[in-house]
């Protein structure tokens, strides 16, 4: 039988503009290699807790202090709990709260000539890593378009965390593509 490949878009909730990303995941991935492919796919560096939320069912790594409730990610295929049309959440940070809105476009047949995971589209940075989440990130945003004489100590300690080399509008499904197939 041939293998089974998710069209998956996943969205960075409450960013505007939105930065998304379309990929190809082979539907036989547990989920603890989907959260390596929304890392890479997203541009985050893995340093904080995760969660996926799927039909109200929570999921993750095991807390062995006992304090969140998550079933093993290690222990479920995309496949036994999603399908074509299928929407869930993959929450990344809990204390700046970046939730990922996903969802399953399509269960394809997957090319014997393609080597999956592929992120087809995109548009947008990840924002970086420690930023406040939404409203941080927004606040970045904005900060170009500050007047000097504005320019208040938050807005100059955003762009100095963000890095001269941050550009909100690049991404770069092609090079996402590489990640995605050196790591998941």
């Amino acid at each position: 039988m041939p293998r089974q490949i998710f069209q998956l878009k996943m969205s960075l909730a409450g960013t505007r503009p939105p930065v998304w990303r379309r990929v190809l995941v082979p539907a036989g991935y547990t989920l603890d290699r989907l959260h390596r492919v929304v890392q890479h796919a997203m541009g985050w560096r893995d340093c904080h807790l995760h969660s996926f939320e799927i039909d109200a069912v929570q999921y993750g790594e095991p807390d062995p202090g006992g304090e969140l409730a998550l079933h093993d990610e290690l222990d479920v295929r995309l496949d036994a709990v999603l399908g074509k049309g299928s929407r869930f959440s993959y929450t990344y940070d809990f204390g700046d709260w970046w939730e990922h809105d996903l969802v399953v476009e399509d269960a394809l047949t997957a090319d014997p000539d393609e080597r999956y995971p592929v992120c087809l589209a995109g548009e947008r940075a990840c924002p970086p890593e420690g930023i406040g989440g939404p409203l941080g990130y927004q606040v970045l945003l904005e900060a170009p378009t500050v007047p000097a004489d504005l320019v208040s100590p938050s807005h100059a300690l955003l762009r100095d965390w963000a890095g001269s080399t941050f550009e909100p509008s690049r991404f770069d499904p092609e090079g996402v593509s590489t990640l995605l197939r050196r790591f998941c």
